[in-house]
């Protein structure tokens, strides 16, 4: 009878551990949608980019890096909220983009403290 109790409470446990791990991992703040998206071809110029994440982040420890072609970086502003959205980074170009391959490299601290990363690229005609 005993053993079948203490199989019970480590089941109970492994159970809730598995549960309260599987918590952390949702707490990371993703890249939800990126404009312009992966792989995207933009007919014009480019005057700025935006990537939307999964949850709130800290801007202050967050940064959007835009590499040319020829892994230059280009000059962006520093990226700062969409309005009163706090899940949208955008950084502006001055001058805007011209036509080209570029990589996009971004890191986010989000609200609860954990961080991410990632890139992607995308070209303009």
């Amino acid at each position: 009878m005993k053993k079948t109790a203490f199989n019970s409470v480590v089941a109970l446990l492994l159970a809730s551990s598995t549960l309260a791990f599987s918590q952390f991992a949702m707490a990371h703040a993703h890249l939800k949608t990126a404009v312009p998206a992966d792989k995207m071809v933009v007919d014009s110029f480019l005057h700025n980019l935006g990537l939307t994440f999964t949850e709130d982040v800290e801007p202050a420890f967050s940064g959007i890096e835009v590499l040319n072609a020829q892994h230059q970086p280009v000059a962006v502003g520093k990226a700062q909220f969409s309005g009163e959205q706090h899940n949208k980074l955008v950084v502006q170009f001055d001058p805007p983009l011209q036509s080209g391959s570029y990589q996009v490299n971004w890191h986010v601290l989000s609200v609860d403290g954990h961080k991410t990363k990632g890139s992607y690229t995308f070209s303009v005609k």
